[in-house]
């Protein structure tokens, strides 16, 4: 008994083998047809209605989109209304084609016909299903039936056609797609394509579209695309036709087989901006259009609004964008990964010291700011970030430029809050991590008041002195010092109250904001009496004081730890 994967039968790929497309390059974008309208309305649970519709249909606009198939206006009310809507309402632009998909069946090619009425700009996609296996268990005819069924169909099409453009004017293109392509066998499917196009009155001038549907995807990509490849060397009018695509996503690939068509000789593509369709979806447009755009190629359609876009989408499909979806997903210019951080943090800083003309960040395939997004997301904090994670959030959200070397210490204060949290971090959460663990430390030493000044040795040379009161046992305390700075006089000072043997090794300090209320912030790095590294952090308006702060800062952290570490 034949059960599980015995009892399904493998795809005979095209015999090819000198096949051309894989040494083929993209280099331009190929022409765009939305079928969001129709596809992606007949998949949803919950259709749209017709506001729905007319919101998504500017929507498509403002992307770009030139074509853009409407729906199906003969078999739905819904679909008949909307259309009626935008060719009454002139919501259509001139430079839009709207495309409506009728079946070979002559009913439904007059009511259609009927729904156009009015519109200047259309493309009329006839169909019928050409498949080995539909000839089979649905028509149950030969291919000659079948050939038979589109024939008439498009003879019904262009005589209405004549008839409308003698009335109206209107400017009507033709479409066939047979059904089902890739389950047809490669010389019925030219034939088929061959024999319409005679019937359309195809010219070089007067191009019809031929449509060729990965209407269930049942091979891999490259087997679809040397069918393509097949189709486009044997159709005898390849040059009276354009040659278009409509991959579906039954295997998962239908990007991927999407772009190997187009290397085969497909000059246009229809699919959805997010892969919406029946079953597993369509092509997504968005994400073949942006994959262009990595490679340099302009892609003829805008989305750098991609946020608004995506809520559009989810408002009026019900439909939820994957947080992983590429380029559109919420977390997919995200690192979380602590290698992955620490490399977005050095490409980010090449970028700005090199003015590289060209995006060259690690991790990141685009720059998120061309699709709309904000460099502060790219990097968030949870248990597994690294130690530059939380630096990058410093700098970019707050603009506090940590030295590197103070990165794992302050790392490590942000991954135990994640730990003892269980979950992510927000910047703002980090900050005041930040501000907790240096900047709000005052105990046990915390300097009450100050003064600097200089004074003349004997000698001539000029020595800074510091006054001071020292608060520490809950007790004031008078320390004075003098030395070569700031920074060596109040260490000197430091030593008269028995604070001593803490060693300065490194300092660092920047502005914190501009104008006349900047404040400058200084990072000290020290080692304590047993050799420890400890960072103190001081912020204030004056240099000296904010120095002098972080030295204080220093020395609380290194004595509440020795607690902590004793304890």
């Amino acid at each position: 008994m034949v059960t599980g994967y015995q009892k399904y039968i493998p795809f005979q790929p095209v015999h090819l083998p000198d096949r051309q497309w894989p040494g083929r390059v993209i280099d331009k974008a190929p022409i765009w047809c939305s079928v969001d309208l129709r596809d992606g309305n007949q998949a949803l649970v919950n259709p749209m209605n017709l506001d729905e519709k007319l919101l998504f249909f500017q929507t498509l606009i403002d992307i770009g989109f030139k074509e853009i198939e409407v729906g199906f206006p003969s078999a739905s009310e819904t679909e008949y209304e909307m259309l009626r809507t935008l060719i009454e309402r002139n919501l259509i632009p001139d430079d839009v084609t709207i495309q409506v998909l009728v079946q070979a069946r002559p009913h439904l090619i007059r009511k259609t016909f009927e729904a156009i009425s009015g519109a200047k700009n259309v493309i009329v996609h006839l169909y019928n299903s050409t498949s080995t296996l539909q000839r089979k268990v649905v028509f149950n005819t030969d291919m000659n039936g079948i050939i038979d069924i589109a024939v008439k169909g498009a003879k019904l099409i262009r005589k209405l056609t004549e008839q409308e453009m003698k009335k109206s004017g209107i400017q009507i293109r033709y479409e066939y797609s047979p059904e089902s392509f890739t389950g047809t066998e490669m010389d019925n499917a030219v034939k088929i394509c061959d024999r319409v196009l005679d019937e359309l009155g195809a010219t070089p001038e007067k191009k019809v579209i031929v449509n060729l549907p990965n209407t269930v995807e049942v091979s891999t990509p490259n087997c679809y695309a040397d069918q393509i490849e097949y189709f486009c060397r044997h159709l005898k009018k390849r040059d009276c036709a354009i040659v278009s695509i409509h991959p579906h996503n039954d295997r998962g690939c239908a990007v991927a087989a999407t772009e190997l068509g187009i290397m085969a000789g497909a000059e246009r593509v229809e699919g959805t901006i997010f892969g919406n369709g029946e079953r597993t979806g369509n092509a997504d447009i968005m994400v073949v259009a942006m994959n262009l755009y990595t490679q340099g190629v302009h892609p003829s359609l805008d989305f750098t609004k991609m946020n608004e876009i995506r809520q559009v989408y989810e408002s009026c499909t019900k439909m939820k964008v994957h947080e992983r979806h590429p380029y559109a997903g919420e977390l997919v210019f995200t690192a979380f990964s602590g290698s992955h951080q620490d490399a977005i943090k050095k490409g980010v800083d090449y970028m700005q010291k090199s003015h590289s003309q060209t995006w060259q960040v690690p991790y990141l395939p685009i720059d998120p700011a061309d699709v709309g997004r904000e460099y502060e997301p790219i990097i968030r904090i949870n248990s597994q970030s690294g130690k530059g994670g939380a630096a990058f959030i410093m700098q970019q959200n707050f603009g506090y430029n940590l030295p590197k070397e103070m990165y794992p210490e302050f790392g490590m204060v942000v991954q135990t809050a994640c730990d003892n949290l269980g979950r992510e971090l927000q910047p703002k959460e980090i900050f005041n991590l930040f501000q907790k663990e240096y900047l709000q430390i005052r105990y046990p030493y915390y300097l009450k008041s100050y003064r600097l000044h200089e004074e003349n040795e004997a000698d001539g040379e000029t020595v800074v002195c510091f006054d001071g009161v020292l608060r520490f046992h809950h007790e004031d305390h008078q320390i004075t010092g003098t030395g070569n700075g700031p920074i060596d006089a109040f260490f000197k000072a430091l030593r008269g109250v028995g604070i001593e043997n803490y060693r300065f090794v490194s300092y660092h300090e920047h502005a914190v904001s501009t104008g006349a209320d900047s404040k400058a912030l200084s990072y000290i790095q020290m080692t304590t009496p047993d050799y420890q590294t400890v960072f103190g952090v001081g912020l204030d308006s004056n240099i000296s004081l904010a120095s002098i702060k972080g030295i204080v800062c220093a020395i609380n952290r290194a004595q509440l730890s020795t607690v902590i570490n004793n304890f």
